[in-house]
């Protein structure tokens, strides 16, 4: 049975998802780094939210570790390239508090425009200071939106509803989801020039980080309001504070800080600027929904493999899972044979999928073939890692896909380029459900892959299959089945041994001793 540790305050929803969907659970809040070192080896899951940092050396620890799941949007307390160093799938949850933070953003907004916070703090004093406190409207002014993802377009759409005018900066916003959602998309620079009040809604990346700087704040109009319900560290805090002094920014509403817990800061204890203590997600309704999704997604990979929200390995659904489980099988033999079989530094991986498999969540296939594929040469490769594996070291992968295909219901072909040489291997699937080798470097051959073979590339010369099985059969070994393919008018051909125990060196350097051998390769697989 799987094991997940909570190790951050979640709704009690969580623990009981996971005990009805099969998974042993513990809940164990507050633990210092060491503690959490101490524990992580008993566990395949860890849940948290903000509190636990999921550091590189507490991931050393973590064994059996297959999967982080963080009830929440950012994952900034969590080495997330250590973690797919060391196979474990991290997911978030970013539907979950996507409304109670817009909403909050919404809410900074009104609170900045009419000063409620302060006006409500000088009510309670007893000072009745009506003509302090002299607000904006928000209709008719212009709301720059930068990032306009899940928070930012439920942002951008409630601004429409103000009867604001919207225009958003997101590289990835497409011109007919912008239409979609009623704003206007813009670059960086229009939309600090038009905006009268800014909302920030993007993650914290090398990308975003300190986006908003003393340079940025001067190409903004004068009188421009901000809220920031994303992340601290997006905004340059020293650079606002001196926007804020000489007038340029009138106010600025924030909900994260550079430095958390913000126990003190440049910005505080200014009439211009309202903070709350990261209150985004902080309602019933988000805690509740965080919680329960990240459950049910940890449990769904524990127990059938689902990927769902997972920010380092391509989604799968439960029922991919499932459909997809012969198709990786076949990936996972295929991508192994053409790995053990090539001799030098692989350049290029390129991998077709025709028939049924294009019509197949591939993306899953391909991270389980270049698994396959490395392993042989690398250590500590996984379907999390392999693609990361494959870039750092240089390797192109490439994918094609076609759904017409004549002699199979389906078939993968994976092309392994080197310096020297190329090597394919093609496969599918009997039935539906077995997987079947059909050619190795354009030799047809049919072959069941066993757990120990052998594969032989000789010159087809009379003779040679003989030589070959004496010298076995004086050395003892059983040969379980043998599978031989060759090219019409070419000069070799292609064997391929299933036998029944591992296969010595003495006997491969026999083999590779005789005439007309051009390689011999003892494979070996997962049975």
């Amino acid at each position: 049975m799987p094991k997940v540790l909570i190790s951050d305050n979640l709704s009690e929803r969580a623990r009981e998802i996971f005990e009805i969907r099969g998974v042993d659970v513990d809940v164990k809040t507050g633990l210092s780094a060491e503690e959490l070192a101490a524990i992580i080896p008993d566990y395949d899951g860890l849940a948290i939210r903000s509190a636990t940092k999921v550091r590189a050396d507490i991931l050393e620890k973590a064994s059996r570790l297959k999967v982080v799941g963080r009830a929440g949007i950012g994952v900034d307390n969590v080495d997330v390239p250590a973690a797919t160093a060391k196979g474990v799938v991290v997911m978030n949850t970013p539907f979950g508090n996507s409304i109670t933070t817009a909403e909050h953003a919404i809410a900074m907004m009104f609170a900045l425009a009419r000063e409620i916070p302060q006006a409500n703090e000088s009510t309670h004093a007893g000072k009745w200071e009506k003509s302090r406190f002299m607000g904006v409207e928000l209709t008719a002014k212009t709301l720059g939106v930068i990032g306009c993802g899940n928070i930012g377009a439920i942002v951008a759409d409630r601004g429409v509803g103000l009867r604001m005018k919207v225009v958003a900066f997101d590289p990835f916003l497409s011109d007919e989801k912008a239409a979609e959602i009623g704003v206007e998309k813009v670059d960086f620079d229009t939309l600090l020039a038009r905006a009268d009040f800014i909302t920030i809604h993007t993650p914290l990346n090398d990308k975003t980080r300190e986006l908003l700087d003393a340079a940025a704040f001067k190409k903004m109009k004068k009188g421009v309001r901000i809220i920031n319900c994303a992340r601290g560290g997006i905004i340059v805090e020293q650079d606002l504070a001196a926007a804020l002094d000489s007038g340029h920014v009138a106010g600025a509403a924030l909900d994260v800080f550079e430095t958390e817990p913000a126990t003190e800061n440049v910005l505080f204890g200014r009439d211009n600027v309202i903070c709350t203590p990261h209150l985004g997600a902080a309602t019933s309704e988000a805690q509740e929904n965080v919680a329960i999704q990240v459950a049910e997604q940890m449990a769904d990979f524990l127990m059938s493999g689902a990927v769902t929200n997972a920010l380092n390995m391509p989604s799968m659904t439960a029922e991919d899972a499932v459909r997809l489980k012969p198709y990786m099988s076949l990936a996972k033999d295929l991508g192994s044979l053409v790995g053990q079989i090539t001799q030098s530094s692989i350049s290029e991986i390129k991998i077709s999928y025709e028939g049924d498999a294009a019509k197949l969540n591939f993306k899953a296939l391909t991270s389980q073939i270049l698994t396959a594929v490395l392993s042989p040469s690398l250590e500590q490769v996984n379907m999390v890692n392999a693609p990361i594996v494959a870039k750092e070291r240089g390797i192109k992968v490439t994918e094609a896909q076609s759904d017409q295909l004549k002699d199979y219901s389906t078939l993968i072909t994976i092309e392994l380029v080197t310096d020297n040489q190329t090597r394919s291997v093609s496969g599918t699937l009997l039935g539906h459900v077995h997987p079947r080798l059909v050619m190795v470097s354009g030799v047809p051959i049919e072959a069941e892959i066993t757990p120990h073979m052998l594969y032989v590339h000789n010159n087809d010369k009379p003779g040679f299959i003989g030589a070959m099985g004496t010298i076995m059969g004086n050395e003892g070994v059983n040969i379980a089945y043998f599978n031989l393919g060759r090219k019409k008018n070419e000069s070799s051909a292609i064997a391929l041994l299933s036998l029944d125990e591992p296969i010595s060196k003495t006997v491969i350097d026999k083999i590779k001793g005789l005439d007309h051998t051009i390689q011999v390769q003892a494979l070996s697989f997962d049975a």
